[in-house]
């Protein structure tokens, strides 16, 4: 599973587009939320109410965006999220009321749909195929430092100057970086276009080892619906980590610098858990990736459930390792079930309920914390245990179809 010249140049143009992307959108109003909900007279509550508003669309526009890839190709749908996302922080950046502030996160919202991950993944099958894996792997590892770039290059720009300036400048990064990116990336030969509207047109797909047979059993939409309601139970788990971990540490006893310190090691374990799959685990089954990264987190909630303060460095260690595998996952477990064609507007229906469970993930779980404390992680480690579950049906689910083939 090694990464060729070509893909390596492609993964790495499409990567640092995806750095840009992230920090701009999800990882923005962390930092700016205070200043910029003061000066639009408005309650901090609000601006993350937008991000949740702009989840929602995304939500909403991603099988769209997906069957706009499978049919156009990455280049210029990645192109035009671009153009969104810049015009979206434009909007922010003049905004002087709630209606410039609902149309920027609007715009935003959309751009979400095509520009982040699922837009990114599809576009490397809609030029890969089966071998895109490795790609994708190499994506995930340059965004994984979307928060660690993103968020200090955000709180310096509006120290040093004001929101708003900030928001300018990461629309300017989009155009001037992220855009050029995307516009070099190749276009599908039309003999591969040719031959990938066949496969859609004759029900085929291109896969390796899974796809023909779960197309075959006649069981492809019950095993979407399982993959749907297993991202959506992890993803809310990984949203809610994001928006309250700091705030989840001090509850199990730390203090506020030492819980801080503890949030930030999520994202130096993503990257290792990424790096770990890259290179320990590049031939693992995309079955144990995801059972890896779904049991790491409740794994580390019971040791600090259990034990106490002690281990909540450890647990946010093993949270951040499993939600980098999981990023990983969300791209290559489609892929090897139902192959690359039709891959984008698959993904886009698969990933619905989870953006819309992570944009209700803050509130819910942030009502849970306020209640129950640290023991709010029973709630969690409930939810990744059901998706476990889902994942061992997905998984006997195709045992079964490759033992019928067999037989």
């Amino acid at each position: 599973m090694n990464v060729s010249g070509a893909d390596h140049g492609l993964a790495v143009r499409i990567g640092i587009a995806q750095l840009i992307a992230w920090a701009s959108s999800q990882y923005l109003p962390g930092v700016i939320a205070v200043p910029m909900a003061e000066a639009l007279g408005m309650p901090v509550a609000w601006v993350f109410g937008g991000l949740s508003g702009a989840l929602v669309l995304s939500a909403l526009a991603g099988p769209l965006a997906g069957r706009l890839i499978d049919h156009f190709g990455g280049r210029p749908v990645l192109v035009c999220s671009n153009l969104l996302f810049a015009a979206g922080l434009l909007s922010l950046a003049v905004a002087d009321g709630l209606m410039g502030f609902v149309f920027g996160w609007g715009l935003i919202g959309i751009a979400m749909a095509a520009g982040l991950y699922d837009g990114a993944f599809a576009a490397l099958v809609r030029l890969r195929g089966t071998q895109a894996r490795p790609a994708i792997t190499v994506v995930t590892l340059i965004a994984g430092f979307a928060s660690t770039i993103g968020w200090p290059l955000t709180a310096w720009i509006a120290h040093s100057a004001d929101w708003r300036v900030a928001c300018l400048g990461w629309a300017l990064l989009h155009l001037i970086v992220a855009m050029p990116l995307h516009a070099s990336l190749p276009t599908v030969s039309s003999e591969t276009a040719e031959a990938q509207g066949r496969m859609r047109a004759s029900g085929l797909e291109e896969t390796g080892k899974s796809g023909p047979r779960a197309q075959a059993s006649g069981r492809a939409s019950l095993m979407m619906a399982l993959l749907a309601t297993m991202f959506a139970l992890s993803l809310f788990v990984t949203t809610a980590m994001a928006a309250h971990l700091p705030g989840l540490l001090v509850s199990a006893g730390l203090s506020l610098p030492l819980a801080i310190a503890g949030a930030a090691l999520v994202g130096p374990a993503q990257v290792l858990g990424r790096l770990i799959e890259f290179t320990l685990l590049r031939r693992a089954s995309v079955f144990l990736l995801a059972a890896l990264a779904v049991l790491a987190h409740p794994v580390g909630a019971v040791a600090l459930l259990l034990q106490g303060e002690a281990l909540a460095y450890i647990f946010a260690a093993l949270h951040g390792l499993g939600n980098g595998l999981l990023t990983i996952v969300k791209g290559t477990l489609p892929l090897t079930l139902f192959g690359a064609a039709g891959y984008g507007r698959r993904v886009g229906l698969i990933m619905l309920p989870a953006k819309l469970s992570q944009a209700l993930a803050p509130l819910l779980f942030g009502i849970a914390l306020e209640h129950y404390g640290v023991s709010a992680l029973w709630l969690t480690t409930a939810l990744c245990a059901l998706s476990a579950l889902v994942l061992m049906e997905v998984s006997r689910m195709t045992n079964i179809d490759d033992g019928h083939r067999d037989t």
